[in-house]
């Protein structure tokens, strides 16, 4: 007898045919004339689908009586044409087998809407609600829309490293890696003697794949990354965590014009892609979440993202009289208040701010003529604020060197990286996407902690 998972059976309606399914019992309901009504979700879609089971089941009063909510079961019979509205089709079982019971009186998903604070107290089961199994399958689908966006481009997937001895960002906000026994640590000097270390040499837990992926991009043209990154930012609020995953192209010769054409195509597909595959959990969250999330997405589809200079951002936010808990001045970074009020307010759409003061950025990005700006851009999406951080790289050996002398950088160990500009360098450009912020964003969920399966965050790494 074939399984089916019941997307499949909901899509293709195979009246008469004998099949089995198996799943969660979500609720049951018993009837006049010795029968219940079962009904039963897989995780492959959020509809469920309704078993009819009646007393010719031998375990009918002896098991099928008993079932609760969560408890795990194989239902085998005839799929027919359902009398019952809302439903196109139903199984009439012959047969039903129960994997796991699960006892009612501590089954903490019981049947009534439950907090995500509660939820994400109860991480191992909140998957099998209808909001948060939502949003796996948009997180699965966006993974895969960002693998076509690049692959039909002829991008090539690269593997960088989630150990490494660079820190991308000169941040230091670094999760150290290391074997060595904290209870006696060899000490040279005063400090860590890290020589004695597992790499021989100070290790931590990437912030960004983006130089090494700069390796292939200068050798293969067209590269990206998709992978865990890790920031030791004590941010405790809605939109950071400790763990999330970059998506990371770099491209050869490319400069920051076509870097943003590229950046924004991308955001699109990723919103038409899950528009089109994930329709009925986008309706979930429209009703029950966010409400005009759908229009809000195909918004993002019907209009070009605004394009504007850093310097004219700050004069908008400056001539806006808003009392911003962060003043806004020239040579100051954007805080979420200043990039949500340009997205939400002053634009109402995705808002790319070009060209920022070289002091508040990284040393790999290129020197504009001003000698003041660089050619950065960050991309602002409504409800989110930056979605997108991205740049032209300094491709000039002497330029890259003398920001690099000057953000204080050992020039020794990036000497692998300069070498980059010795040998056949060329103009090119890449970015940056949060991908649990797409996510965020597609779900319309208030807190990123929902847009990840197992949220690390300051004072929290169950599991």
């Amino acid at each position: 007898m074939d399984h089916y998972r019941i997307k499949n059976l909901l899509a293709d309606k195979p009246i008469g045919k004998a099949l089995e399914v198996r799943g969660w019992l979500k609720t049951r309901r018993d009837a006049k004339g010795n029968f219940s009504f079962l009904e039963i979700n897989d995780g492959s879609c959020l509809a469920n689908l309704q078993v009819i089971a009646d007393n010719s089941l031998a375990n009918y009063e002896t098991e099928i009586k008993r079932l609760t909510t969560g408890c795990s079961i194989k239902a085998a019979g005839n799929i027919i044409e359902s009398p019952a509205k809302g439903q196109d089709i139903e199984l009439h079982a012959k047969e039903i087998e129960i994997y796991g019971w699960s006892p009612a009186e501590s089954y903490p998903l019981q049947k009534k809407r439950h907090s995500f604070e509660f939820l994400r107290e109860i991480a191992h089961l909140r998957p099998r609600t209808n909001s948060l199994s939502a949003v796996a399958r948009v997180r699965s689908v966006l993974s895969y829309a960002v693998h076509n966006f690049f692959q039909e481009r002829g991008f090539f997937l690269v593997h960088t490293p989630i150990i490494t001895t660079s820190d991308c960002e000169g941040a230091g906000e670094l999760f150290t890696v290391t074997s060595l026994d904290y209870d006696n640590l060899p000490k040279s000097g005063g400090k860590v003697d890290f020589s004695r270390d597992f790499f021989g040499r100070p290790a931590n837990l990437t912030v960004s794949g983006q130089l090494q992926a700069e390796i292939y991009a200068l050798a293969l043209g067209n590269v990206y990354t998709f992978g865990p990154t890790f920031r030791a930012e004590n941010s405790n609020t809605s939109r950071h965590l400790a763990e999330f995953w970059m998506i990371e192209p770099e491209m050869a010769f490319c400069d920051l014009d076509r870097d943003i054409t590229v950046a924004e195509d991308l955001l699109k597909h990723m919103v038409s892609y899950v528009l089109e595959n994930c329709g009925e959990d986008i309706d979930l969250f429209d009703r029950y979440v966010e409400k005009g999330l759908k229009v809000k997405l195909e918004d993002i589809l019907s209009h070009d993202f605004i394009r504007i200079p850093y310097s004219d951002a700050i004069d908008l936010l400056d001539a806006s009289g808003r009392d911003f808990e962060f003043p806004v001045h020239w040579g100051a970074d954007l805080q979420t208040e200043h990039e949500r009020f340009l997205a939400e307010e002053s634009f109402q759409k995705p808002v790319v701010v070009t060209d920022y003061p070289k002091e508040i950025k990284p040393f790999y990005m290129r020197m504009n003529p001003d000698e003041k700006t660089v050619s950065a851009m960050d991309i602002l999406f409504p409800g989110i604020g930056e979605i997108v951080g991205g740049s032209q790289r300094e491709e000039r050996y002497d330029v890259l060197r003398a920001r690099m002398v000057e953000a204080g950088l050992d020039i020794e160990e990036y000497e692998w990286y300069l070498d980059l500009r010795r040998y056949g360098s060329v103009p090119h450009a890449g970015f940056g996407v949060g991908f649990e912020r797409i996510v965020q964003f597609i779900t319309g969920m208030a807190n990123i902690r929902e847009a990840i399966p197992f949220p690390r965050t300051p004072g929290s790494a169950p599991f």
